[in-house]
């Protein structure tokens, strides 16, 4: 197993029994006998408000990580993947982003599916970086359909 999934898996251990967790990015490192940088790397791309976090960071000496999962059901979960999408999106966020829905409930298997076969690269007649800025437009087009 990679560090970045041992690192990974020990914040969502801790998440699973906490709202939300704060840390030290130099204690975490020294834990995990890495760079405070791994440490970052992970929480840049494995806790991202994509995926349902909301992280706050500070550096220097009192620096601090809080990372909080974002409680939310429904119409407002939709709501926070409306607004964290961007002017642009991949289809490998959109696929984050439509597996973390279906996790939490929000949409079903088939809403899911339907929506990949519409985002994905075969189906948007543009290239980059045109048709990152279209998939943006039409994914929350059909987020907002279901609010």
């Amino acid at each position: 197993m990679k560090m970045s999934d041992v690192i990974e898996r020990f914040l969502l251990d801790m998440l699973e029994s906490e709202s939300d967790i704060t840390l030290k990015r130099n204690e975490l490192a020294s834990r995990f006998s890495c760079a405070p940088s791994q440490i970052n790397y992970v929480i840049d791309t494995r806790f991202t408000g994509q995926r349902g976090y909301i992280v706050e960071s500070r550096r220097g000496g009192g620096g601090f990580i809080r990372i909080k999962r974002v409680e939310v059901s429904g119409s407002n979960y939709l709501m926070h993947v409306v607004n964290s999408i961007g002017s642009h999106i991949s289809f490998d966020s959109v696929h984050a982003m439509l597996v973390n829905m279906f996790q939490a409930d929000v949409i079903t298997r088939r809403e899911l599916m339907l929506m990949e076969s519409v985002l994905n690269d075969r189906a948007i007649p543009f290239n980059r970086p045109q048709s990152d800025e279209y998939r943006a437009l039409v994914f929350k087009n059909m987020l907002m359909s279901l609010v």
